[in-house]
């Protein structure tokens, strides 16, 4: 796991290592969805939380569908159709998983009420503002965000249909010979809604296959990793 060390807060993007899932879920396997026997990805939920010392029976996370709509954390919550969740209750881990697309973690900083909020954002979900949604959820003042692993620039191609409307949106360099840069969109998303401290990992999930899972690499056929976060209360 990758740890983001933010205080007041546990915050850890998975990889692909350290579960019990076999062949092409091997072995952190986070998606009940993904092919893979819903046992062993409720145990790697389980792994994973013990990890940051999260309680997995509280673990919420949603029926991610690409959109933009992020909601309130409930404990336990499942099969919500949304991309987003946040909460300010401490002790309530919230999950979002990806394969390719980003995980982002969002927290409230310099703060009393502290919260936080964990975004699935593939090309849909960055057009359809999930990132503003996200920093909406969590109000106003002052918040920090981390960007976690997905398919980078080297390896990301895109047909016109996407890469011209990411080019409007967030400036011509982030696509370059028809290779998306979700990173740096999604930075640049953060920054147009006040986000100022971002902390980017810039991990290429296609380019790691001992470390990460990716769509689009293994044809489909893969597990999910993602981004676990709570207020430490």
């Amino acid at each position: 796991m990758i740890h983001w060390p933010v205080d007041g807060y546990q915050v850890a993007f998975t990889t692909r290592l350290g579960g019990v899932s076999e062949g092409p879920f091997a072995s952190l396997n986070l998606g009940r969805k993904s092919g893979d026997d819903v046992g062993r990805a409720d145990e790697n939920r389980r792994i994973a939380c013990a990890e940051i010392g999260a309680d997995v029976e509280k673990l919420a996370l949603n029926y991610q569908v690409h959109s933009g709509r992020v909601l309130r954390a409930k404990p336990a919550l499942r099969n919500e159709r949304a991309d987003g969740l946040w909460t300010d209750e401490p002790g309530l881990p919230i999950l979002a998983m990806s394969a390719d697309c980003l995980a982002i973690a969002l927290v409230r900083v310099e703060t009393d009420e502290p919260a936080v909020a964990v975004l699935h954002a593939g090309w849909r979900g960055l057009l359809g503002d999930i990132v503003a949604a996200g920093v909406h959820a969590l109000g106003d003042g002052e918040l920090a965000a981390a960007i976690g692993p997905a398919i980078g620039p080297c390896c990301y191609e895109v047909g016109e249909e996407v890469a011209q409307p990411f080019r409007d949106r967030f400036g011509g360099d982030v696509v370059h010979e028809h290779r998306l840069d979700l990173w740096a969109s999604a930075e640049r998303a953060l920054r147009a809604v006040g986000v100022e401290r971002i902390h980017r990992l810039d991990r290429c999930t296609f380019c790691e296959p001992e470390t990460f899972f990716s769509h689009r690499r293994d044809a489909g056929r893969t597990g999910r990793q993602g981004v676990i976060a709570y207020v430490a209360g």
